[in-house]
């Protein structure tokens, strides 16, 4: 199987850290998400590894016990220890502060403390078998003081640092959940739910298994994820995983079912918003995409996996270390191994090997796994790394070898611009507000984020078309229709169409000498009027006369006036096009000589400056009686340029009667 056909991987700069052993405990911290090596309970030192920081915490403490459980408060301000099942001892990491140890007890009589959650930098959470106690830690008193508390029968719990909600397992069943929702110092306590646990013969001891939960955020929203080995109906075979969506108000409600049509040890990941299921037996992984449409049944949507199952890159461990030596190579690495643990929402450790990974999409090998262009469009838009992606498949859906058709074309290009439309509103949206002095009375107001979604006419013009009208093996009909159609699809989406891409289109017909139909698309209006493609016309004039009257009309349209469209032509070196305007609106008696033959001059065509001169030479001779420039024109410079290059013979003698 080549490289490109896998589209899941480990990153290249795993977090490495010492291996698990009788000696070394290792821990993983889901907030922080820091790997801590434990050696002998912390007297032979403790090393705190996180994805961000290159810079390794060292440090020791005294061995106490064993360590069931060692985590960090945000931003690293204190350390918390739990050796007992009934203590957390805490250590200040801050500056001028006491690195004395200080301890709290679980406030329930009889209760055991199952583990604790950091929710701030001194704000934990103790969660025990009698219910949850939520502290506030007070560093410089080294105290701990209890905000609030609430008793509940719990099996397990699970935490989920992104959306700060904690789910206790309760009953006999362990399948209602009880979420609790902390921020800024308040625990609120969410509506209570009921996992369905699958139909198995009533001998079967049943119940809820914290392996098969997880928390995660996808598309903003909180889903708690329940992998079920049965389907509840018995028609159906293999696993499936049940979403159910967590809200901030109102109940948790059943959402999706990704269908896994086969059966064994699977671990959850979720990644750039898709979620991954990894399957142990055949050493593959699928990924799901709940954005994509579904079979939807009245209650809930069914998903079958995006992609065919493939396996993650293999991955060779990098030989590291002054002894490593350059004729050693690397090791690959075991993948899917018994010793992997998986975490929320990416990361995948390797205890036995020392590794912490983050798992990663590719996006270049799905462009040949999926070769529907529509639901392939729907799932890069949906991205975060898209944009080069989708622009290379443009591309491609443009070149000789893999050319779609039209409708194929049409689709892709509404599907880009209704991401672009969304954004332009949402930018206009917000601007209005600003103008209008909501941003003081609505702290919420956010200017809109720019994704890699959003695809201009400029990304498109530049990194698509422009390259494909170039193509010559291309029939011209068919570049013509597939640049209308990107205009169409701007026009649909009332999307002001950029005057580069009318000149594109300009260009093409008149390369193809289609002037009839660049007569039609000007007269029925498909090409938008524009000062810059009404100067591009005027160019025209030398292969196509009426593209003169076209031009001037289209001025006349966007109310240009007179003295301003001769700027126009004039920045354009349109000279003799500026000339035959003003004679067409009667206005050449009162013009400025030197202004013209300024522009005449830079052209540094020779002969265009002779028939200006010669103008203006008639010109003064008719009005004055003499072909000779005033003073007050300016013009010696020009007199003293003509005889130069034409000699004094050249000038024209004054007419006498």
């Amino acid at each position: 199987m080549g490289e490109e056909d896998y589209y899941l991987e480990l990153c290249e700069r795993p977090v490495q850290f010492e291996k698990a052993n009788p000696v070394n405990c290792v821990f993983f911290d889901e907030a922080n998400k820091q790997v801590f090596a434990v050696r002998s309970g912390g007297a032979t030192g403790v090393v705190v590894k996180g994805p961000d920081d290159r810079n390794p915490i060292s440090f020791r403490m005294d061995d106490k016990g064993e360590v069931k459980c060692i985590k960090f408060s945000l931003e690293n301000k204190i350390l918390a220890v739990q050796r007992t099942s009934k203590t957390v001892d805490f250590c200040n990491f801050i500056p001028d502060n006491s690195q004395l140890e200080y301890t709290q007890e679980c406030k329930t009589k009889n209760a055991n403390i199952l583990g604790f959650c950091w929710t701030s930098s001194t704000e934990i959470v103790f969660i025990t078998d009698q219910g949850i106690e939520f502290y506030q830690v007070l560093p410089e008193k080294r105290t701990l003081k209890l905000l609030k508390s609430h008793n509940i029968n719990v099996n397990w719990y699970m935490y989920c640092p992104e959306s700060a909600v904690i789910l206790l397992s309760t009953t006999v069943l362990e399948n209602v959940l009880q979420p609790f929702y902390f921020r800024a110092g308040t625990m609120s306590k969410l509506p209570k739910f009921e996992i369905e646990l699958p139909a198995v013969p009533k001998s079967t001891k049943l119940s809820l298994s914290e392996r098969d939960i997880a928390m995660a955020t996808i598309y903003g929203q909180l889903y708690v994820l329940f992998l079920r080995h049965h389907s509840r109906t018995s028609n159906s075979t293999g696993a499936e995983v049940v979403l159910y969506h967590l809200p901030r108000e109102g109940a948790c409600k059943k959402m999706h079912i990704l269908k896994l049509n086969r059966t064994g040890k699977f671990a959850l990941n979720v990644v750039d918003n898709l979620v991954v299921v990894h399957h142990q037996d055949t050493e593959t992984s699928v990924i799901f995409d709940i954005k994509l449409r579904g079979e939807f049944d009245g209650t809930v949507t069914f998903h079958h996996p995006v992609l065919p199952a493939r396996s993650i890159q293999p991955y060779q461990i990098p030989m590291a270390g002054p002894a490593a030596v350059t004729s050693q190579s690397p090791v690959p690495c075991k993948l899917y191994s018994s010793s992997w643990i998986v975490f929320q929402p990416d990361i995948i450790i390797s205890a036995s090997q020392g590794y912490l990974w983050n798992l990663q999409v590719k996006l270049e090998p799905i462009v040949k796994l999926l070769p529907d262009k529509g639901r392939l469009m729907d799932f890069l838009l949906q991205r975060k790394e898209c944009k080069m992606v989708i622009l290379s498949v443009c591309s491609q859906m443009l070149s000789e070898s893999d050319r779609a058709t039209l409708p194929v074309i049409a689709t892709v290009f509404d599907k880009l611009n209704h991401e672009y439309k969304k954004y332009l509103d949402a930018e206009q949206s917000y601007t209005m507000a600003v103008e209008a002095g909501q941003g003081r009375s609505n702290p919420l107001l956010r200017r809109p984020v720019r994704t890699q979604a959003v695809l201009d006419q400029s990304d498109v013009y530049t990194h698509v078309l422009s390259a494909f009208v170039e193509k010559k093996e291309m029939p011209h009909k068919f570049v013509i229709a597939v640049l209308m159609e990107y205009i169409r699809s701007l026009n649909q989406f009332q999307i002001a169409v950029q005057h580069y891409l009318h000149e594109l289109v300009i260009k093409t017909l008149v390369q193809h000498n289609l002037f009839y139909m660049l007569h039609q698309f000007l007269q029925y209006h498909v090409l938008s009027d524009s000062k810059p493609l009404a100067c591009l016309l005027l160019s025209l004039e030398s292969f196509y006369p009426p593209a003169h009257q076209l031009s001037l009309d289209m001025l006349k349209r966007l109310s240009t006036a007179n003295d301003e469209i001769v700027e126009v032509l004039l920045s354009k070196h349109q000279v003799l096009a500026a000339l035959r305007f003003i004679r067409g609106i009667g206005g050449h008696d009162n013009i400025s000589a030197r202004k013209f033959l300024d522009a005449a001059k830079q052209t540094e065509d020779n002969m265009l400056f002779y028939t200006i001169f010669r103008f203006f030479e008639q010109r003064n001779q008719r009005l004055r009686g003499s072909p000779n420039f005033t003073p007050g024109e300016h013009c010696e410079e020009h007199v003293a340029f003509f005889k130069q290059v034409f000699g004094d013979q050249a000038l024209m003698r004054p007419t006498t009667f």
